[in-house]
């Protein structure tokens, strides 16, 4: 079988009682965190530009899917592009290896429960569905697609999005196909927003829901499309990581190596390769104790440091720039502490940028990923260094972990903790659950409508 049939066999088959406990566990950590950065995400400049984009395409659509935080309706396309601006405007959403997937598919998925009222026994399937089809070709190919400049989370989440689709509406294993061969056509996205620190990697992820929205409903209408879309000698594979397609040794990891289970969480608003350097610069924080800093040393694996944006100095003037810095972080870290919104949009802090320039990033290839060394030399010539060494076990958050977690951005901002409430009842609930539940936790946000 081609690999696009294997992927479609493997999705439609997939149901709460055919899935492991851990996995079906996982895919309910994967929505609360989803859900509930999303709701700590309220006030981010991002969705109300999503959401007047939205409307202005698409226009008002009593009776369809729900504007999260606004309250308005729009279509599911509509909804789909807005609300995973919103999932996406702290940048403290889930993460498989490289790609955001939870932020294209959670706000997808609601958005296609709420407009069409599909059964909710459909729903965990249907995440897991996305997170395996897009995670599985992820794992294979981001190590070649991200140093080539596409960003990860549109390439591969727009398949996992067709795939998440497909089994919600509970299409065939045949037509599953088709959505994901069009999907595979659908893909794309570039790196260079991070390296000049603007703002289109926040709208990547509704746009790649969305399109694979139109894979799944043109593979529903009937289209036909290319089996071989993903291993062709001009498919997916060869297009965009440049190599041959090894289908024995992917089809082989389907339901053994399961892509949800290395679903990791970001304790902090910064980019996923960040969250090492943090940790390590808090330590290090610590022991300096207000000391004033000569130089600092960071090293880190070329996969971060080569990343679009990871090596900028500034100067800065938005948080798409600071989040992304290694620099910026550290230095931030160093001088204020835990990183915060507040923190991360505060450009003009003399004593961080002056800090800023002082930090030098070396590439060093012996240091894994997610691990990360910084040296600091104190203007008194005292040298202190710390070697922080991660796994992503250790940013795997069990589901009591991330309700802290959402909890505490939540306080930051004044959302009601009956909002977390109801989103874990909504979550613990399932398959016996109703979306309507969600909508509810969203609307007990501050109220904040953008001009249509």
């Amino acid at each position: 079988m081609t690999l696009t049939r294997t992927l479609a066999k493997f999705t439609t088959g997939l149901t709460h009682r055919s899935m492991p406990a851990e996995v079906v566990e996982k895919a309910r950590v994967c929505l609360l965190n989803g859900y509930g950065i999303g709701l700590g995400s309220h006030g981010t400049p991002y969705a109300p530009v999503a959401r007047r984009a939205a409307i202005a395409m698409d226009g008002g659509r009593p009776g369809d899917a729900t504007l999260l935080c606004d309250g308005r309706k729009a279509s599911v396309p509509g909804a789909a592009l807005a609300n995973s601006a919103l999932f996406h405007g702290r940048a403290q959403e889930d993460t498989c290896g490289a790609a955001h997937l939870g932020a294209i598919m959670i706000p997808l998925l609601t958005a296609l429960a709420e407009a069409r009222d599909y059964p909710m026994s459909r729903f965990i399937p249907a995440l897991v569905a996305g997170y395996e089809a897009g995670g599985l070709l992820e794992a294979a190919y981001a190590g070649r697609t991200t140093p080539a400049g596409l960003r990860a989370s549109p390439i591969y989440g727009t398949i996992a999005a067709a795939a998440a689709a497909s089994r919600l509406m509970e299409l065939d294993e045949e037509r599953t196909a088709a959505a994901i061969a069009n999907a595979a056509s659908f893909s794309g996205g570039i790196l260079q927003s991070f390296a000049d620190g603007t703002d289109e990697w926040r709208y990547q992820v509704g746009v790649a829901a969305r399109n694979g929205l139109v894979a799944a409903e043109l593979a529903r209408a009937g289209s036909v499309s290319a089996p071989h879309a993903i291993e062709g000698s001009a498919g997916f594979v060869k297009a965009f990581a440049r190599t041959d397609c090894d289908v024995g040794a992917l089809e082989a990891r389907l339901g053994k190596e399961w892509s949800i289970a290395r679903v990791t969480f970001k304790p902090y608003p910064v980019c996923a390769f960040n969250q090492t350097p943090v940790i390590c610069a808090l330590a290090l924080r610590d022991q300096i104790g207000g000391r004033r800093i000569a130089s600092i040393r960071v090293s880190m694996n070329p996969y971060e440091t080569g990343y679009a944006g990871m090596d900028s100095t500034g100067p800065f003037n938005s948080i798409s720039g600071t989040l992304m810095s290694i620099p910026f972080c550290i230095a931030a870290t160093l001088a204020r502490g835990v990183p915060t919104m507040r923190m991360m949009t505060t450009y003009d802090d003399a004593e961080v940028n002056a800090l800023v320039g002082r930090v030098q990033l070396v590439s060093d290839a012996s240091i894994p990923t997610l691990c990360c060394r910084i040296e600091v030399e104190l203007e008194s010539g005292e040298r202190i260094e710390r070697y922080e060494k991660k796994v992503p076990a250790d940013y795997s958050f069990s589901r009591s972990e991330v309700s802290e977690l959402v909890r505490r951005i939540g306080g930051e901002i004044g959302i009601p903790a009956s909002a977390y409430d109801r989103l874990e009842r909504f979550v613990d609930a399932l398959p016996d659950a109703r979306i309507a539940d969600v909508i509810a936790s969203f609307a007990e946000a501050p109220a904040l409508r953008d001009a249509a």
